[in-house]
Parts: structure tokens; C-alpha cells; sequence
């Protein structure tokens, strides 16, 4: 529970954006706005200081997924910018490229928007609880196919995808492999040259507890990505044409330094827990909910039915009300933030048979605890009985 704008609120909507931040993020990003010289753009030590906050991120980010050069780390402004980077960025009239159905729109409208202008698009089904089967993308494979998109964990069900075994099968085929890792970087385990990762987009105010307006995009070395926008970087000013080197190649204008000036201490506070012990610590949580759920009739409960190979990500209905009139009362009579609706994910709820409604997502953190979780199991409990239906 934490106390904001003179409320008590169970805080349970952190797939959307986690909170509340470390007390060290929020001192870093004073301490940088206070000091905020322009990156890159003028030769005295409050300009030199804001690089440094930047080359700290991109270290940062580099260490956390296993990439060996940070300059192949792009900094962008949200996990969206850094999928359409890499989307728009390497795709073509005539390619052809392999998703699943459920990706985040982030995803599907780029490609949407590429498939008016020559590029194929196959979408892999999923099961009942959310996982997209490895040799169904492997079987979608094509002659021209020349990308696969592939989200590590879902934002509705939580399910966690065997990216590893894609991994492996895209690279024996020259294949490039985009993983789309909102939900699970400062979560599971990452390493893109061990799970045969080319290009990774995440965000940096989710589970690495940065600030939002942060996020950012792996790219492998020998990987060409055409940049989106062109303009100033502070290099090469000279030059007519945009620079050729990274992470320059992919960024353009004056970067959010203060930003990333947290996201560095949202990364430090996730090294220093642990990511295994923070994966732990959702699982529990997430297991005592579903426990407490288990047998009420009222309540659907969608995705995984156990913890293994899943985020702390529970997408919940109570039968016969509407999700969005559910929110709304966990909000008002209870003070618990969740979110309702297709949590830009529409095909994801086809598959969970919840469109278009959507449901009712409760998503935990580190900084949740076990009286959170009870928390939202009686206050849905008394919405089913006063709301709720048994047929």
C-alpha cells in the first residue's frame, strides 16, 4: 500500500507502469534536472555531465541484457518508438515476417501498416493460456521470410514464451528475431546472445522502475536499421546525411538525459534485489491470488493456471459485470489501481474469448506485497457477490 495525493492505494497496475519508484530514482532525476545541459550539443561540463548520464544508461541497459557493446543500445523514448524503429526500420515491400497473435499493438499496427505496402504478415495462434508454440513459428516459416516478432511475456495473460528456442531456429536460418521484452526486462532473465535475440525493444518505466518517457532498443552488430527520424545529434554536423555509427544511426534530437539519469538507478535497484528474487516474489503473489480465486464461481480467471513460466500478470472477470464498471469500484470503494479493457492487445483477447470487453487486469511488483494481494482477492470477492453472476 503506499499513500499518494492524500490516499491509501493498493498499486496493482504495474504492466501498465510501475509504482511507486525507488527513492533513489526520483533523487537522480532532481539531481539531473537541476543540471540539465544539453547532450552532445555544447563543450561545457553540464553538457559533458548529461552525456555521462546517458553513456551510464546505455551501459546499464547493456549489462542487463548481455550485449557487449553499449553503443548497440538506442535510447528512445518508450518500448512503442523502439519496436516501430525496428519494425519500419528493417522491413521492405516483398518480405515477409512471422507474430503471434498476442503481441501488443505496438506491433500489430506497424505491421498492420506495412501490409498495405507489400509486406506478409502471419500471425501464430496461441493457446488457451497464452503461449505461442515454438514450432508453430518455426512452420510459419517462409522463403522470404526476413523477420519474426515475438513478445517475451504477455501484457494480458503474463504467459512467458520460449524465445530461446525461436531464437535458436532464426539464427540457424539467417532469420532476424525482434523480441519485444516490456514485460519481462527487470523480471526474467535476458540475454540476447543466448537466446539468439537480434533486436530487443523494452521500456524503462515498467519493471525497471525508471521514469516514463525511457526506454530503449538492442541492436546486433551487422544488423541494418534505417532510421525513423533524422536531424540533430550533436556528431558529424557537418554531413548532409544522418550519421552511419551507433547509436547515433538511430537517434535524433535532444535525448530525455534526466529521464535516463533514473532509469541508471531503476536498473541499480533491480541488480541490487536480484532479478531471480524479484521473479520470486511476483510468482508468490501471484499464486496467493490465484489461490484465493480458486473455486469462485463468479470469477473467471483467464491465462495460466499455475505459476510456472509466468509474470505477475492475472487477467480476472467477474461474470455478468462489465470490466471497465468493475475497475472503476476497485478504484472508488477500495483504492486499488488496476486496469480494464484489451490492454492494446485485441487479438490476444480473441483468443481468451474476452473481446471486446477485455477484463480486468491486476499486475504486481517488487514493491507489492502479500496484503496487496489479499487486499484485491476481498475486494473482488464483495464485487462478485454484489455484482457478479454464477451463470
Amino acid at each position: 500500500m503506499i499513500h499518494l495525493m492524500g490516499r491509501d492505494l493498493v498499486y496493482l497496475d504495474n504492466a501498465a507502469t510501475s509504482l511507486p519508484k525507488p527513492e533513489s530514482v526520483v533523487e537522480a532525476v532532481k539531481d539531473a534536472l537541476t543540471r540539465a545541459g544539453n547532450p552532445g550539443r555544447s563543450g561545457h561540463f553540464l553538457s559533458y555531465q548529461s552525456m555521462r548520464d546517458l553513456f551510464e544508461a546505455r551501459e546499464a541497459v547493456a549489462r542487463l541484457v548481455g550485449a557487449d557493446d553499449s553503443s548497440r543500445i538506442v535510447l528512445t523514448p518508450n518500448a512503442t518508438f523502439a519496436l516501430n524503429l525496428a519494425i519500419k526500420g528493417v522491413l521492405k515491400e516483398g518480405d515477409h515476417v512471422v507474430t503471434s497473435v498476442m503481441e501488443h499493438n505496438s506491433v500489430l499496427r506497424p505491421l498492420s501498416s506495412l501490409s498495405e505496402r507489400g509486406v506478409e504478415v502471419t500471425y501464430v495462434e496461441a493457446d488457451h493460456e497464452g503461449y505461442v508454440d515454438p514450432d508453430d513459428v518455426i512452420r510459419a516459416f517462409r522463403k522470404n521470410t526476413k523477420m519474426v516478432v515475438l513478445t517475451h511475456g504477455s501484457n494480458v495473460t503474463g504467459a512467458v514464451n520460449d524465445v530461446a528456442s525461436v531464437g535458436k531456429a532464426t539464427r540457424e536460418r539467417g532469420i532476424l528475431f525482434l523480441v519485444d521484452a516490456s514485460q519481462t526486462a527487470g523480471v526474467r532473465h535476458i540475454n540476447v546472445e543466448e537466446m539468439g535475440v537480434d533486436l530487443l525493444a523494452a521500456p524503462g518505466h515498467k519493471a525497471l522502475f525508471g521514469p516514463q518517457g525511457t526506454g530503449f532498443l538492442y541492436v546486433r552488430e551487422g544488423i541494418r536499421v534505417e532510421p525513423l527520424v533524422e536531424g540533430g545529434t550533436g556528431s558529424r554536423s557537418e554531413e548532409p546525411r544522418h550519421p552511419e555509427f551507433y547509436p547515433d544511426r538511430l537517434e535524433a534530437g535532444t535525448l530525455n538525459s534526466v529521464g535516463f539519469a533514473g532509469l541508471v538507478e531503476g536498473i541499480a535497484f533491480v541488480e541490487g534485489k536480484g532479478i531471480e528474487n524479484i521473479y520470486a516474489h511476483e510468482r508468490e503473489l501471484t499464486s496467493r491470488l490465484l489461490e484465493s480465486l480458486r473455486g469462485e464461481r463468479r470469477i473467471v480467471v483467464y491465462g495460466p493456471g499455475g505459476t510456472r513460466d509466468r509474470l505477475g500478470v492475472v487477467l480476472v472477470n467477474v461474470k455478468g459485470a462489465d470490466p471497465g464498471e468493475v475497475a472503476m469500484v476497485l478504484d472508488e470503494k477500495h483504492g486499488i489501481m488496476v486496469r480494464a479493457g484489451l490492454h492494446c492487445a485485441p487479438f490476444a483477447h480473441r483468443v481468451l474469448g474476452t473481446f471486446p470487453e477485455g477484463g480486468v487486469r491486476i499486475s504486481f511488483s517488487a514493491m507489492n506485497t502479500k496484503e496487496d494481494a489479499d487486499m484485491a482477492v476481498r475486494a473482488l470477492l464483495e464485487i462478485a457477490r454484489e455484482m457478479g453472476s454464477d451463470s
